[in-house]
């Protein structure tokens, strides 16, 4: 720890341009593909603003068990399904993948489709099911 300290002390440039990416990373993950939910957070847009729950893994992995009511359209075909999705323009979506990577990247597509209230479920479908939430298995 003496050796850390007396590191950044001795190179302030290096030490300040680490923290400034550091900070950046975070704040561009933030906002990658809008805003993140909780399970409980989403839970509560469902009952109260009939949000969309769109996941966007693939097929197989979705029948093995996904949130109940969900719509399943996988990320490779988002762009192509697109027009599917356009009464939902003005009402939340929250995008569930595995663990929230594919989210992002689909919830770019989603706003530069003109979706104005697009989310994302943090940490994804793993999340979900380590709070013990329930599943439904098969189409």
């Amino acid at each position: 720890m003496e050796r850390l300290l007396e590191f950044a002390i001795n190179h302030p440039l290096l030490v300040g341009s680490f923290v400034v990416l550091l900070v950046l990373f975070f704040v561009l993950e933030s906002r990658r593909g809008g805003k993140t939910v909780s399970p409980q957070q989403l839970t509560n847009l469902i009952n109260r603003d009939d949000a969309l729950v769109l996941d966007v893994r693939e097929q197989k992995d979705y029948r093995e068990g996904h949130i109940t009511g969900s719509r399943n359209i996988p990320f490779s075909k988002l762009k192509d399904n697109l027009a599917e999705l356009n009464p939902y323009q003005d009402k939340p979506v929250v995008l569930v993948c595995k663990m929230g990577q594919h989210a992002g990247a689909a919830g770019k597509i989603l706003h530069g489709a003109g979706f104005k209230r697009v989310q994302r479920l943090t940490g994804g479908i793993t999340t979900w099911k380590s709070e013990g939430l329930p599943l439904v298995k098969g189409k």
